[in-house]
Formats: C-alpha cells, sequence, structure tokens
C-alpha cells in the first residue's frame, strides 16, 4: 500500500514553484466587433474601472454602450492589428521573454518561472493561475506593468487574483508589486528612450508625457495615481535637464461626461499648435508596452489633429517595450522581491529529499 498517489490532484508530489506572472491589461482576441463586445463586456464590467451603482452601470453597458462601441472599437483596433496580432499581446510576450532570459542570466538555475496574463481577454490571469497551480504554485509574485498605481488597474488585478486563489486550498505564498514609479532604472530608462529618439528622429520644441486618465473623484477618493504622475514627470525633466514649459503632462483616454484628470492630452495639443508650436513629441510613461491608446489614440488621432490645428509635426517616442533596458528594469525588481524566498533549485533538491525520506517511511510502515 502506497500513501503517496500519483493523480494531477496529489500536490504533495510535485517539486516546489516560484513563479513571477507579469500582467497587463488585456486585449481582444481579433479585431472585429463580436470579439470587442467580449472583451469590453468583461472589462468595462469590472467595478475598478467604473465606479458607478452597478445597476445603473448593467442598465448602460447592455443598454447602449455594447450595442455601439464595439463596432467602433473594432475599427480602431484594425488601424494598429499586425500580423502577429494585438500589438500589446505581442510586445507583452516580448518582455515577458526578455525578463525571463534576464533572470536567467542574473540567477541561474535559482531563476523563477515568469509567465505573462492579462486581467482582461486572454491569456487570462485565473487560466494563468490555475496552470501554475497544476504545476506545484507555492511562492507567486504578481507585477502588474503598470508603473504608477491605479485602483482602476493595479487594484483590478489584486482582485482577480484574489478571487482565483480563494477557490484553492492551499494557497501560495503571495507577493505583490503595487507600483514601481521610484525603482531604479525607470526614469533612467525613459531619460535614455527619449535621448535615443532624438538622436534619430531630432527634437521637438517641446516634450508632453501623456499619462491615461482616470475620473477626478478617483483622486478626490484617495487614489494616488495623479500624484505619482506627477513625480514621474518632475523626476524625468530633472534626468533631461528641461525647464517647465519645456517637458508638461497631460493625461488621454478621457470618455462620459464626468471630469476627468487635468489637463486633457488633446487640449494640450491643441493650445500648442495655436499658440505656434510647431514641432511636439509625445511619450506615454505609464504604458509599458505600446497598445491601442499610445499607437492609435497617440501616434494616430492626437498626430493628426495636431497638424490639422497649425502644427507641422507630432513625434510619438515608443513605450520600452522588450528593450534591455526595461528586462534589466522589471528583472530588478523580481529580484529585489524574492529576497528572502529560497532559490528554486536548492527547493527541488530539498522536495526530492522529503519524497525520498517519506517513501522510505511508508515502505517501513507497510513492511
Amino acid at each position: 500500500m502506497s500513501y503517496l498517489g500519483s493523480t494531477e490532484q496529489d500536490a504533495h508530489r510535485q517539486a516546489p514553484l516560484t513563479a513571477v506572472v507579469l500582467v497587463n491589461l488585456g486585449t481582444p482576441d481579433a479585431p472585429t466587433p463580436r470579439a470587442l463586445r467580449r472583451y469590453l463586456a468583461e472589462f468595462l464590467a469590472d467595478p475598478r474601472v467604473v465606479e458607478i451603482p452597478r445597476w445603473r452601470w448593467r442598465l448602460i453597458l447592455h443598454g447602449a454602450i455594447l450595442r455601439i462601441r464595439p463596432a467602433r472599437s473594432a475599427r480602431a483596433y484594425r488601424r494598429v492589428w499586425t500580423a502577429a496580432g494585438s500589438p500589446l499581446l505581442t510586445l507583452s510576450r516580448e518582455l515577458t521573454t526578455a525578463v525571463a532570459a534576464e533572470l536567467r542570466r542574473r540567477l541561474g538555475a535559482a531563476a523563477p518561472e515568469v509567465a505573462l496574463a492579462m486581467n482582461y481577454g486572454n491569456p487570462n490571469l485565473r487560466d494563468v493561475l490555475e496552470d501554475l497551480r497544476r504545476r506545484g504554485l507555492r511562492r507567486l509574485l504578481l507585477l502588474p506593468l503598470y508603473p504608477q498605481y491605479s485602483a482602476t488597474t493595479t487594484a483590478a488585478v489584486f482582485d482577480a487574483a484574489t478571487r482565483e486563489l480563494r477557490r484553492w486550498r492551499w494557497l501560495p505564498e503571495l507577493r505583490f508589486v503595487a507600483d514601481y514609479h521610484r525603482a531604479p532604472g525607470y526614469v533612467e530608462a525613459l531619460a535614455a528612450s527619449v535621448r535615443a529618439h532624438w538622436l534619430a528622429q531630432g527634437r521637438g520644441e517641446r516634450l508632453l508625457l501623456s499619462f491615461h486618465g482616470i475620473p477626478r473623484h478617483h483622486l478626490d477618493a484617495g487614489d494616488p495615481y495623479y500624484c505619482q504622475c506627477q513625480v514621474s514627470a518632475r523626476q524625468l525633466r530633472a534626468a533631461l535637464e528641461l525647464d517647465e514649459s519645456a517637458l508638461q503632462l497631460a493625461f488621454q483616454s478621457r470618455v462620459g461626461r464626468a471630469p476627468w484628470l487635468r489637463p486633457y492630452t488633446e487640449q494640450t495639443l491643441l493650445a500648442w499648435a495655436r499658440a505656434g508650436i510647431r514641432r511636439v513629441d509625445v511619450l506615454c510613461p505609464g504604458f509599458a508596452v505600446d497598445c491601442l491608446e499610445t499607437l492609435e489614440e497617440i501616434a494616430g488621432q492626437n498626430a493628426e489633429a495636431f497638424v490639422r490645428a497649425g502644427g507641422e509635426r507630432l513625434s510619438y517616442i515608443p513605450a520600452l517595450n522588450a528593450s534591455s533596458a526595461h528586462a534589466q528594469l522589471l528583472a530588478g525588481i523580481v529580484q529585489r522581491q524574492l529576497a528572502g524566498w529560497t532559490a528554486a533549485s536548492d527547493d527541488r533538491q530539498m522536495h526530492a529529499e522529503r519524497i525520498e525520506a517519506a517513501r522510505r517511511q511508508l515502505d517501513g510502515m507497510d513492511e
């Protein structure tokens, strides 16, 4: 008789797994109205994203928004879709691969597994966590790819993760990165990307930092996002040795009639063009990788609007994406967060020794 089963449910036999999950917002599976309806229904139903009474919002969401917005959003996604698929998903995968390679370079056999998940859409966070659970997950580090914290993004990742973890009998040790706008290397990587862009494309008269906006009432309720964006802007201004008139920040992607964080990106750009500013550069420091909001909204819509208002050129500076500087930044965060946890190689050795000791003890009991 053996007390150690061989089924997949027998978690006691599995070697302990330490995993890092990079989590981004998400993307539809295809640039079609049907795929957008599924994606938006999941995304916009999250109470972290839209903070109004649920009964009222469900009427608005299903009665109007999901009838109109999917077709319009599908057209926007088609303008940035590539042969490899959604830019956000493709670039997030490349970044995940780069971070895993950097951790292997630094830690060797002690490097954790690195996986990618999306909070909405696929690969969905709950499915990624379930796969790790089946493979013996014992230590989990969640790293949302949002340098600045907001309840609409970072907290939504925590909610989704804990909803899944509440179903588990054997919980892993959990660590969670709330933000990394002050992490060593973040501002330096942004500054280096700006300098490289200026060297290759020439320098505009002004640099605009465009962050994704959130409703103003979130700030009033205590969300630190606005303040963290201001910190990032001040630090980047200092790193680039620019004065306040040469580098400013604004907030994009506003929807609805309620006031959002100001100043608004589009209004700022139009005002600059009308004031005689001919060439501007735009960087979006809150986005880890390029996506619809950077490629279609900034490099597309806002660039066209700036020229129509009298400007000459809006030059978009790409996100850090899968650059070596970005991989090193995130690997450094992971390495610091893993401090104190047993190395993965040591975990596997100790597990093998425990299993062998248990077998010997049980064999003795069966005799």
